[in-house]
């Protein structure tokens, strides 16, 4: 039988912690959350490889590099409220769930959004709550967020999204430039969101956040 736990402590000594994520409640969450409880059954076995992981459905399990690093970023406190878009099977709300007072996570496949919830339940993430909704619209009801972080990658961002967020918020995004990303770290002042670099990932671009088409007559 997989010693699973064993893995995740590899995971994070091999793949976070040499990316200089040292912030303790990152480190406990991910050792904590179990990974392969949120990713289809056939693909437990490879829960915990260093690379993004295919969920089906355009969905990605962000590497756990991409998504510490993430994190480290954006210092999420626990007395904040979280957006997680594009939660995919819940594992990423799972771990801000550890860190956040509460986490409101998007996913606009049903069969995903309820399997997520399951899981979530199943983990004992009671401050977590999945919005079957659509991606770039986000869950206005239950803003505006402390923090919004997205999970796959994206070319533009909505307005109707960082509308969502609080003023002095924050917001991480992987921005695709063809085969090439970067994740950038957003922070809303007077309204508006000014961005800054963070480190090179890349990601499946998610539904709804490409270049948005301009027809001219």
């Amino acid at each position: 039988m997989t010693d699973f736990s064993k893995r995740r402590t590899m995971m994070v000594d091999t793949q976070v912690r040499p990316s200089d994520v040292t912030k303790f409640p990152i480190i406990e969450a991910m050792l904590t959350v179990a990974r392969e409880d949120f990713v289809p059954v056939a693909k437990r076995e490879a829960a915990y490889v260093g690379e993004n992981l295919d969920l089906g459905q355009g969905r990605m399990l962000l590497e756990p590099r991409t998504l510490a690093k993430m994190l480290d970023a954006l210092a999420i406190g626990g007395d904040e409220l979280v957006l997680d878009v594009a939660c995919g099977l819940g594992y990423s709300t799972a771990v801000i769930a550890r860190m956040a007072q509460a986490v409101v996570a998007v996913e606009q496949d049903a069969d995903m959004a309820r399997e997520a919830q399951d899981a979530l339940m199943a983990a004992g993430a009671d401050n977590a709550v999945v919005q079957e909704a659509v991606l770039s619209e986000g869950a206005p009801q239950h803003g505006p967020y402390d923090v919004i972080v997205l999970q796959g990658g994206v070319v533009d961002i909505p307005t109707a999204l960082t509308d969502q967020l609080k003023e002095g918020g924050r917001i991480a995004a992987l921005f695709m430039d063809g085969a090439l990303g970067e994740v950038r770290l957003g922070y809303k002042r007077a309204g508006k969101v000014s961005w800054r670099l963070g480190f090179n990932a890349t990601a499946p671009v998610l539904p709804g956040f490409g270049k948005e088409t301009v027809f001219s007559l």
